[in-house]
């Protein structure tokens, strides 16, 4: 089983590949754990900042830290307070996936994200994304799913319609 660091290591090339097969300059930054961003991307004019983010388990936690007493939305708001609205991410899941397969890729925006991360668990807030979960009978969003947007997948059409978005 791979470790968190050889998951993020993974994701962070898949991601810049994959930025690459498409025809983008790939800049990676220099050193682990760089603050807010993995790699840069630009194409002409157009240049974006891009934090790959990994998982082989379903999920990414993204809001952890900033959780206080159970107040999810506000974990919520204050992660999108602390990020660039600029910012693209890129979740790479690993969950399922065989080695010789590509793993899912899926690209959003800070916005974006903080909606999807306030609807979670019938609209209670979560401090993770969940690429797909159905909520059991215990559980306060009990017999609802959430899942991450069909049109989060990665493709040419998402990385163009996003980079008009943080470009303008």
């Amino acid at each position: 089983m791979p470790t968190s660091w050889h998951v993020a290591v993974a994701a962070e090339s898949l991601v810049a590949s994959l930025f690459a097969r498409t025809g983008f300059d790939v800049s990676v930054q220099y050193g682990a754990d760089q603050p807010e961003y993995d790699l840069m991307i630009a194409q002409g004019d157009k240049l974006a900042k891009i934090s790959a983010k990994g998982s082989q388990d379903g999920n990414w936690g993204l809001t952890q830290k900033y959780l206080r007493n159970a107040d999810y939305q506000r974990a919520i708001g204050d992660w999108e307070k602390a990020h660039s609205k600029k910012l693209l991410f890129a979740f790479v899941q690993f969950k399922n996936v065989d080695i010789a397969e590509m793993p899912r890729v899926y690209l959003a925006t800070v916005p974006e994200i903080a909606v999807r991360l306030r609807a979670t668990a019938a609209g209670r807030g979560d401090t993770i994304l969940y690429e797909k979960k159905l909520w059991t009978a215990r559980a306060k969003g009990a017999g609802t799913e959430d899942a991450i947007p069909q049109e989060w997948t990665f493709s040419e059409r998402r990385i163009h319609h996003l980079l008009e978005f943080v470009t303008s």
